[in-house]
């Protein structure tokens, strides 16, 4: 999961960013309204965690900004700011949840893996296609229940095809999504392919239906029947 930090505070950025890279997720940061504004309008994200107070700006603009867009991003307020009305301001443009600050790291992970499943899995907690069985929580998966031993970034690229299963993704958006807003700066996408071959491989020796589609030019298709 790609995760986006809008936090000025230097110790608590830092914290969040350390605590969350630890838990397997891909987490960008920007320190004020200006590099938030500029991300959210050039890099897609999962999950957004912003705080109202910034230099510069409100996190509430950023928040407005994302819906009118038609972001998917889930969204979640991280603020001391904790009177009800910026309580209700923030729920009413379009964030998911709100922490108040001060909060227990654990509590943050458990609201970001609560909003991934509500937004992209129907609230479970395991993910079920077919023969593929997948619980985020444990980050396991299993072909006819078999356990499948992948790599960080084949785990990931299974879980976005599955997030978007039946459109076509393109290979920008999914080196966004496996190696951050830097992926732009890459010479190819060479690498994309060694990751998705080796995927390919491991669910196919578990007796896994090959559902990705080469879509030439542009991307590939998870296509689900």
């Amino acid at each position: 999961m790609k995760i986006l930090l809008i936090e000025d505070e230097p110790e608590l950025r830092k914290s969040i960013k350390q605590y969350l890279h630890q838990e397997g997720y891909l987490i960008e940061s920007a320190s004020d309204f200006i590099k938030a504004q500029e991300k959210v309008n050039v890099y897609q994200y999962d999950c957004i965690l912003v705080d109202i107070t910034l230099p510069n700006g409100s996190g509430l603009d950023i928040v407005k900004q994302l819906k009118d867009a038609n972001s998917k991003a889930g969204i979640i307020i991280i603020s001391a700011k904790n009177s009800l009305d910026d309580r209700i301001k923030g729920l009413d443009l379009g964030a998911d949840d709100y922490l108040p600050k001060p909060f227990d790291l654990a509590e943050l992970n458990a609201r970001i893996k609560a909003l991934n499943r509500r937004r992209n899995f129907d609230g479970n907690k395991s993910i079920i296609v077919n023969e593929i069985s997948i619980i985020p929580e444990e980050r396991t998966v299993k072909v006819n229940d078999q356990l499948v031993n992948l790599t960080t970034k084949e785990y990931e690229l299974l879980l976005f095809f599955i997030s978007n299963k039946n459109r076509v993704v393109s290979k920008n958006s999914i080196a966004e999504h496996l190696w951050g807003d830097d992926s732009d700066q890459l010479d190819s996408h060479d690498f994309i392919y060694v990751h998705l071959k080796n995927l390919r491989k491991k669910l196919a020796d578990k007796g896994c239906e090959d559902y990705v589609q080469t879509i030439y030019g542009i991307g590939y298709n998870f296509k689900i029947n």
